[in-house]
Parts: structure tokens; C-alpha cells; sequence
């Protein structure tokens, strides 16, 4: 098992249960104790759970993901505005690709009430297929894979074979993290290599993200912000940050903002 997938399986672990022991962890893991207190110790500076002597405890952070069920109600006013940005930035006979999100999806619905614009739609998102699964002026592909009930994103190896084999216009990406030296992360590290697929399959990167995600981060890498477009946020997005992007040559869009 490697790094990233072990410290993904210890936060899975203190989902369900307060602490854990070093010592219980090497045995799970057949790696020496040496190794687990690392992958502790590299969890801890992420922000990611507490250690303590001879284990770790669980703490409310970055590291856990809300049901899409409970994103779609977060900050809903300003996910429909970055929305109503994104779509202005698509063309007539673009082909894009959405990500699995909540922001994403009110994209998609945008998109599903102009019937008459001609795209072509690539997604690994159950929901934002659906929704646009009747809409005859666009081509709707999904990549496939294992879907993750929680998101309803479809990852793994058979997303990322697709994704792999396509080049499309535009990837409207979400994230749960955002932070300017860090990156983008996510807490699932199978969610952020499909989500490295997507980033590499597109001539231009756009990334949807309310205020709400700036200065978290997550377990998974997806990307250092370097290898992005753009940013669409709301107002709430701290100053400071946006400067620091556009620092960067990331272009900053704020959704309702002059």
C-alpha cells in the first residue's frame, strides 16, 4: 500500500472512531511504527487529526467531506452567481468538461435551460448527467468508473483511462481546498488523481470555488494553483488570497462583483 493510500485509510478510520494507536495502525498496515508515526505526523501538519503519545485522536477539519446532499445547501446564493460567471465563458460548439460538484451541477442547470446553445458535455458526475441527459443540443459523454455515493463522482482507473484519451476546451473543476501555496485538494485521493486527469485534459482550467474553500487544505493533491486558468469565487473570498493568485497570473473572476 503507498503513502497517500495508508493516510487516506488512518482519516477513513478516525471517521469512525475517536482515536487510534500507533501500534494498532502498524499492525493493520504490516509497516514498521517508524512509518506510521510519519504518516501521523504528516496528517497533523495538514491540519488533519491530532497526535498524541502513542496514537492520534479525530478533530473536525478540512479532512472531512459533507454529503453532496449537505454541499448543494452551503452558500447556495453565491454557488448559482459563480455559476452565472462560468456561463458566460462558454462558446457555441465549445466542449467542456464538468467535474462532481455542488457548483458545478447549478452550472449544468444553467446549461440544461439554454437549449439552444450546441456543446459537447464531458462528466464523471451522476447528477449533472442527469440533468442534462434530455437536452438535445448537447452531447452528453460520461467517463465511467466506481461512483462514489457521498459525491456521486465516478473515479478510479476507468475514469481516468477515459479521461486520459480526451482533450476538450474548457474543465469547470471543483475542489474542496483551496490554498494559494498549497494547491487544490480534496479529502479523497482516488477523487484527486481523476481529478489530475481532468486538469490534464484541458486546454483551459477554470475553477469553481466559494469563499468558503479558500485557506483549507485537503489529503489529496489535485494541483498547485500555477496550473490554473482561472478562479471563479464570490465576494466572501478573502482579499488577500485573490491577490496572491493574480500574483501567480491566475486570472480572478468575482461572481456579482465589478
Amino acid at each position: 500500500m503507498f503513502s497517500n493510500e495508508r493516510k487516506q485509510k488512518i482519516i477513513e478510520i478516525l471517521l469512525q472512531t475517536p482515536s487510534v494507536r500507533v501500534a494498532e495502525l502498524s499492525n493493520l498496515f504490516q509497516v514498521s511504527e517508524v512509518t506510521i508515526r510519519r504518516d501521523l505526523q504528516e496528517l497533523e501538519a495538514a491540519g488533519l487529526l491530532k497526535r498524541t503519545h502513542g496514537g492520534a485522536v479525530s478533530i473536525t477539519t478540512a479532512s472531512f467531506e459533507p454529503a453532496l446532499v449537505e454541499k448543494e445547501e452551503e452558500h447556495l446564493e453565491e454557488k448559482k452567481a459563480i455559476a452565472r460567471a462560468a456561463v458566460d465563458l462558454i462558446a457555441e460548439g465549445d466542449t467542456i468538461l464538468l467535474d462532481a460538484g455542488s457548483t458545478t451541477l447549478q452550472l449544468a442547470r444553467l446549461l440544461k435551460a439554454n437549449k439552444k446553445q450546441r456543446l459537447t458535455v464531458v462528466t464523471n458526475a451522476l447528477n449533472v448527467a442527469w440533468e442534462l441527459a434530455f437536452v438535445e443540443t448537447i452531447d452528453l459523454i460520461l467517463t465511467g468508473g466506481h461512483l462514489r455515493n457521498r459525491t456521486l463522482s465516478a473515479v478510479g482507473p476507468i475514469a481516468d483511462n477515459t479521461l486520459q484519451g480526451l482533450y476538450v476546451d474548457k474543465v469547470f473543476l471543483a475542489t474542496n481546498s483551496l490554498d494559494v501555496e498549497r494547491g487544490l485538494t480534496t479529502p479523497n485521493i482516488y477523487e484527486a488523481q481523476t481529478k489530475q486527469k481532468m486538469v490534464k485534459a484541458g486546454c483551459e482550467i477554470i475553477v469553481l470555488a466559494d469563499h468558503s474553500k479558500f485557506g483549507r487544505v485537503s489529503l489529496g493533491l489535485i494541483c498547485p494553483v500555477t496550473a490554473v486558468d482561472r478562479i471563479i469565487t464570490d465576494a466572501g473570498a478573502p482579499a488577500e488570497d485573490l491577490a496572491r493568485l493574480k500574483e501567480r497570473g491566475v486570472e480572478v473572476i468575482v461572481a456579482g462583483g465589478n
